[in-house]
């Protein structure tokens, strides 16, 4: 797993709500790069195996959801959710599990997760190559702190999720007065 200290640059092929586009999808393709999602900005991003699932259904995302005005009330300005899955199937994830704050961020190609160190195969469960989960803080593009699951290997037979949840990423912006803070992790020196 390489350790980074900054989001590598890529360009997200998203979705956007456009009222000038006619019929019933009023959607048009925006590439969107790393510096327009993370340039200037504070934001918490948490990366998971795959829309639908059930974990990330019941728990990861919506956490996340519950507690976005403690994550604002502390600087944060976006909360994003990073998948290996393109926008249409972000976009109906977000509608069925009613997503309205976390920004869900399609990662179609996985070329972002790839250059984050964080691709692994996941075959041996039918879904080939996804993201391994984690969160990290940004700042304007730098990796502040980030929480690694233990475990990370290509066809892991389980689904480690302890350290990229809402609770603990929360718990280290308020200074670390939980103890999700002292479960194991990576952290970038800088």
């Amino acid at each position: 797993m390489a350790v980074i200290e900054r989001v590598p640059d890529v360009v997200f092929k998203t979705r956007v709500h456009d009222e000038s586009v006619e019929g019933p999808n009023p959607y048009r393709w925006q590439d969107r790069t790393t510096q327009d999602i993370f340039g200037g900005k504070k934001v918490v991003v948490f990366s998971l195996p795959g829309a639908f699932t059930p974990t990330c259904s019941s728990n990861h995302l919506p956490r996340y959801e519950a507690l976005y005005d403690e994550f604002k009330a502390l600087g944060i300005d976006q909360i994003i959710c990073v998948s290996v899955n393109d926008a249409f199937v972000m976009f109906q994830w977000g509608k069925n599990v009613g997503a309205k704050n976390v920004f869900l961020l399609p990662d179609g190609s996985g070329e972002f997760t790839r250059k984050m160190g964080m691709l692994v195969d996941k075959s041996n469960i039918g879904f080939g190559l996804r993201s391994w989960r984690y969160s990290m803080l940004v700042n304007d593009g730098k990796i502040e702190k980030i929480f690694v699951e233990p475990g990370f290997s290509d066809n892991c037979p389980t689904d480690p999720f302890e350290v990229s949840d809402a609770d603990t990423i929360l718990a280290y912006l308020k200074g670390g007065q939980s103890a999700g803070v002292s479960k194991p992790i990576l952290e970038f020196v800088g």
